[in-house]
């Protein structure tokens, strides 16, 4: 009997290393208590490319039929992919065996409600984790309930590639050769969206193979280090794109035609936009780490925005109460309520592609108006007392204008910071931006003599 450790529990989903924390116990215990937390009688089941990850989805499907419902198995896919198919299917839940961007020797699980409702802290992750501790015992004891099944659903790969297809504007099209990095990750399913189903697209594909070892580089667009390869190769091909996933295929990067790096916030912008077309005066979530330019870009597009916490499942869960129908993470997750108020990278790449050709300009063209302040981008500080960084800061910027939404923001007519505490991690995190480069450096300066003074 593997042991069963309960700390793999996090704000947005399962995850740990394989098999110390991560086992087919847990699989199990997880299966159980999903079904059981649920009263689902249909749950989607899916895993990514990892090498654990057809061990860990077996013992998953048996603890959802062990509670007795039916675990609809549609194979290998990426993140995006299981979401579709909890609208789609006559499912009332789901669950993907992946451990996202994280290094190869982890695991876990993504969880949700039908038609992608989230399953996070504050809707579902507490109880889920109180259940799977009951489940380990009912492994112990060997105790039987009336049995689900298992049933194999292969179709839905296909049916999201052609819906993401569908919104592609064939009569504005042009030619354009584009690169894209799948780091070895579910990203690569998306590949007839390229060569196949969307026109005029010369596509270049890097590091397509699936393989959960990732042999060429961490899946983790976020990390400048990870799109090196990407940028060079934009550079060799004369490409008017790059593109990069993740592991599982919900984040998503962009490079422009030079090779350099477009910040994800300006995605959210542009992608805004789009989104703004077919839902005019549209509410739109903002990351509360995104660049005031992101606000104002698209507000001038009719929109109206509202700040929002970071993390994936929290971000959902506002979308659905606020009524939004786009919102965009720093981190490279963009949310569409083409999707069920889900990840869709492919309908990310389809809507920057309309706007590139429906405008006529490049990437970098589209952009450059965004690029008026200047960012610090997130930095991270090792302390001891989190609090106590917390109440300083309160004393030293009392006159700023507070949001405690997720952390605390602060902003003054020429700058603002935002610091949040890490749920891991003795860690603070520190994102600042400001009119002007100078101004940003000093205030840098000047807040990380405020955090880091014991």
């Amino acid at each position: 009997m593997k042991t069963f450790n309960p700390q793999i529990f996090k704000t947005y989903d399962v995850r740990g290393i394989y098999p110390r924390e991560i086992n087919e116990t847990a699989a199990y215990a997880v299966g159980w208590a999903l079904a059981r937390y649920t009263q689902a009688r249909r749950i989607a089941v899916a895993r990514d490319m990892r090498i654990s990850s057809l061990a860990l989805e077996k013992a998953l499907i048996e603890g959802i039929i062990e509670e007795g419902a039916v675990a609809v198995n549609i194979g290998l896919v990426s993140t995006p992919m299981l979401y579709h198919a909890t609208g789609k299917l006559d499912v009332d839940a789901g669950v993907i065996v992946t451990a996202s961007h994280n290094p190869a020797e982890y695991n876990g699980f993504k969880m949700c409600l039908k038609e992608a409702a989230p399953i996070g802290e504050g809707s579902g992750m507490e109880e889920i984790k109180m259940l799977a501790l009951e489940a380990v015992k009912r492994v112990q004891d060997n105790s039987n309930n009336e049995r689900g099944k298992e049933k194999k659903e292969e179709q839905i790969k296909q049916a999201y590639l052609e819906y993401a297809a569908s919104f592609f504007n064939i009569t504005a099209a042009k030619k354009r050769k584009i690169v894209i990095d799948f780091a070895n990750g579910m990203g690569a399913l998306d590949k007839e969206l390229y060569w196949k189903l969307l026109k005029e697209i010369e596509p270049v594909f890097l590091f397509e193979e699936l393989d959960g070892t990732f042999p060429n580089h961490e899946a983790n667009p976020l990390k400048k280090e990870t799109l090196k390869s990407l940028q060079k190769k934009v550079i060799e091909e004369q490409a008017d794109l790059g593109i990069a996933y993740d592991g599982d295929a919900d984040r998503i990067g962009f490079v422009d035609e030079k090779g350099k790096i477009v910040p994800m916030d300006f995605i959210t912008a542009l992608l805004a936009r789009e989104v703004l077309k077919k839902h005019p005066g549209g509410l739109v979530l903002m990351d509360l780490r995104s660049s005031n330019a992101v606000k104002e870009a698209i507000e001038a597009a009719g929109g109206q925005v509202h700040r929002c916490r970071v993390g994936h499942s929290l971000i959902k869960r506002q979308m659905r109460e606020e009524g939004a129908v786009f919102a965009g993470e720093l981190s490279g997750h963009y949310f569409f309520e083409e999707n069920f108020k889900a990840e869709m990278t492919a309908l990310a790449v389809v809507m920057v592609l309309n706007l590139m050709n429906e405008n006529g300009k490049k990437i970098s063209e589209l952009t450059e108006e965004l690029r008026k302040y200047y960012h610090s981008g997130e930095i991270n500080f090792e302390v001891t007392d989190k609090e106590a960084v917390f109440k300083r800061l309160r004393a030293r910027y009392f006159d700023g204008k507070w949001d405690e939404l997720d952390g605390v923001r602060v902003d003054y007519p020429d700058w603002w910071f935002n610091v949040r505490a890490s749920n891991t991690e003795p860690v603070i995190r520190l994102n600042l931006e400001a009119i002007s480069q100078e101004l940003m450096e000093e205030k840098k300066r000047e807040l990380a003599a405020v955090i880091e003074r014991e």
